[in-house]
């Protein structure tokens, strides 16, 4: 393999945390989603002679020899090829993430995007959003296959948004600091079966599901007023009000109840799943930077993997 390392380009995305509305956002109701700026994608182009060849953690090869779980990446990079009316050979792809595969940080939908931003970027010319999220959604299809749109619309965003399926995402304001920790439990979260869950018990009892996803397109709303206003006491109280909502369509489970429990005890305003559930990630609010190191430590005591902790504030 022969390279040619005179002409190189870069693309970056950040990972994304729902903050309120997961599975419900499914069903047409509102949900809220902030960037989540400690973890991100770099995707580095590099002319080579060949074929398309991908080096990652997670592969090294070919692109026709990515593994069929893989594949909506192989589809993101040709399309975007075609769009951008470019041969589809001749590059040398490098991923580098820091995003946790499988946890509902969006490393997914943050792969695509930096892999469209930095073909774009080789090819000397500018996406528009709207090619952003079309060529995004051919990937995120492939993952999810029947996706919301909310993590390509959180990882390409720079401030908090409501998102609301079939609509343009709505930018935040935040009217004080949001002082975050987000816990990994160390486990793959089970999407599929998650989503699953709940479509089984729609249909076994849809007035109560029904209900339950209602609740938590109005918590989202008053999530948004309390976000704006400032109030975090109030919005620690809607977010544990939406892990009750969540409880009871069964995609929470005792490994995720625990650290939520937990956080609660160590004085957190609020802590849900965050994601698909079935494993993956938490999110608590603290009262302060000095009260969110409390929390990372409370998270770790109980097996957290890892945690991470930071703020956001004046967004919009």
């Amino acid at each position: 393999m022969i390279q040619l390392p005179q002409k190189v380009a870069v693309g970056s995305a950040h990972g994304k945390l729902i903050l309120v509305g997961e599975h419900a956002v499914v069903y047409d109701r509102p949900a809220i989603a902030i960037p989540f700026p400690l973890i991100k994608v770099k995707a580095t182009i590099q002319e080579i002679y060949g074929s398309i060849r991908i080096e990652s953690e997670f592969f090294h090869g070919p692109i026709h020899s990515l593994p069929e779980k893989l594949q909506g990446i192989a589809i993101c990079i040709l399309e975007t090829l075609t769009a951008l009316n470019k041969p589809r050979t001749g590059l040398l792809i490098r991923l580098r993430s820091t995003i946790p595969l499988g946890r509902g940080l969006g490393s997914s939908a943050a792969i695509a995007i930096a892999l469209v931003r930095s073909l774009y970027t080789f090819y000397g010319g500018e996406v528009r959003q709207t090619e952003l999220m079309a060529l995004v959604h051919l990937a995120e299809l492939h993952a999810h296959g029947n996706p919301s749109g909310i993590d390509m619309a959180a990882v390409s965003s720079e401030c908090p948004i409501l998102f609301q399926k079939g609509k343009s995402p709505n930018p935040l304001q935040i009217g004080a600091p949001l002082h975050l920790v987000v816990a990994d439990s160390g486990r793959i979260g089970d999407t599929h079966a998650a989503v699953t869950s709940v479509r089984e018990r729609y249909i076994l009892n849809p007035a109560r599901i029904q209900a339950s996803l209602d609740r938590i397109g109005w918590i989202a709303k008053d999530s948004r007023a309390a976000l704006s206003l400032g109030n975090m006491e109030l919005l620690g109280k809607l977010l544990n009000f939406a892990q009750d909502e969540l409880i009871e369509l069964g995609v929470s489970d005792k490994g995720i109840n625990k650290l939520i429990d937990v956080a609660r005890k160590a004085g957190a305003m609020g802590a849900k799943l965050t994601g698909g559930g079935r494993g993956g990630c938490v999110l608590a609010i603290a009262s302060s930077q000095a009260h969110s190191k409390v929390l990372a430590n409370a998270f770790l005591k109980v097996g957290a993997l890892q945690t991470w902790n930071f703020s956001l504030e004046g967004m919009r």
